[in-house]
């Protein structure tokens, strides 16, 4: 009877699995793509912060400057003229004559930079930005040309303050990049989703931000950023609290995948959960009940039989594939996600022993760098 009553808790990550499958029908069903703001092509400044070369940076770039729009800039800020994607970005400018491409160097006149080299680049691309409606990537993002019309007509609606979109990989070339394909389809996405549906969307990914000027000073700026983590999400939390809404399309731009061992795919991850810990502690601990791999390891410990192991690993495997195939597939159109399915129990059980090593973890490696992460706040360790 006790061996049964412990089996009870071990069902929650089925029913968390079950509001997932939910949360993606409804958002694939009514989140469609809105034609009726087509017209709406305001001038755009585009905003790439940049730091080092990415993979494949020259095709990145240029597929920004192949927009079917009728009038954008694009604006790129490194730290130093000795940064590698420098030359690229001048060869960007000699082969598109006809885009207005610039280039600007350092955070301009800053009394006293703080930690996140992104964030205040951005400030300085934000404040030298020709045009109101801002678009802002990651730089190792790739797009079609459709893109710059699909991302700003959503702002045509007053209610809507920013938009953001999701993100797939160019193409899995190693063990790493399927594993790295498949996580982010049935666990990152799924919790976005699940958020969505339940607290509305109150972030935003830094491969797509859509707003304006006035909307991000209203909402503080990227100043208040300067020495904290996840700007791209705390940016869209903070859009959404001054009343209006972040949109998420039910489209995709595309990634290439940089990671060059399986360590710098669970350091990121290590990263991401860590920063989650100190900025949301009660949804990072609620993160227990999520996982499906760990609570079937106890199910059958607790009551080894084979209906119990067969019940709990078939339930876990059926539900976790189709989470990725109403992500991955149905929604985002990516059929080789199919091969990397078999992937899954190994990336959720990299998923919990991170999330149990991140309770141990006080400190964060970034950009090269080991920091503190205080009250929000990023400080290097050596202080």
């Amino acid at each position: 009877m006790l061996a049964r009553l412990l089996l009870l808790p071990a069902l929650s990550p089925f029913a968390y699995y079950l509001i997932v499958l939910y949360s993606v029908w409804r958002f694939f069903r009514t989140a469609k793509r809105n034609d009726s703001h087509a017209a709406f092509t305001p001038p755009v400044s585009n905003l790439q912060p940049i730091r080092g070369l990415d993979p494949d940076a020259y095709e990145n770039f240029a597929s920004l400057c192949r927009q079917d729009y009728p009038d954008y800039e694009l604006l790129f800020c490194v730290n130093t003229r000795e940064d590698p994607a420098v030359p690229i970005i001048e060869r960007l400018a000699r082969d598109f004559p006809n885009r207005s491409i610039r280039l600007l160097v350092g955070f301009g006149e800053r009394a006293a930079p703080g930690t996140n080299d992104k964030v205040m680049k951005l400030v300085r691309l934000v404040r030298e930005a020709r045009y109101e409606t801002l678009v802002i990537n990651d730089s190792d993002v790739r797009v079609t040309p459709d893109y710059l019309r699909t991302v700003v007509a959503p702002l045509a609606d007053p209610g809507i303050g920013a938009v953001t979109c999701f993100y797939v990989s160019t193409g899995d070339k190693t063990f790493t990049d399927r594993l790295q394909t498949v996580g982010m389809m049935s666990d990152f996405f799924a919790g976005l989703l699940i958020a969505r549906q339940l607290d509305g969307v109150r972030f935003a990914l830094g491969t797509t931000i859509a707003t304006t000027r006035a909307q991000l000073a209203q909402a503080g700026g990227y100043e208040r950023l300067e020495n904290g983590p996840a700007d791209d999400l705390l940016i869209g939390r903070h859009i959404a609290e001054t009343g209006r809404r972040v949109e998420l399309l039910p489209y995709a731009v595309e990634t290439v995948a940089d990671y060059a061992s399986f360590g710098e795919l669970f350091h990121k991850r290590l990263r991401w959960i860590v920063v989650m810990r100190h900025m949301r502690p009660w949804g990072h601990l609620g993160l227990i009940f999520t996982h499906g791999i760990a609570w079937c390891a106890f199910a059958i410990a607790v009551h080894p039989t084979w209906a119990v192991a067969l019940g709990w690993l078939g339930a876990y495997f059926v539900l976790r594939t189709a989470i990725a195939w109403s992500i991955g597939i149905r929604g985002l159109k990516r059929r080789g996600l199919w091969s990397g399915m078999p992937l899954l129990p190994l990336w959720d059980a990299m998923a919990f022993a991170i999330w149990v090593i991140s309770f141990t973890r006080s400190t964060i490696r970034w950009r090269g760098g080991e920091y503190h992460l205080r009250n929000g706040r990023l400080t290097p360790v050596a202080e």
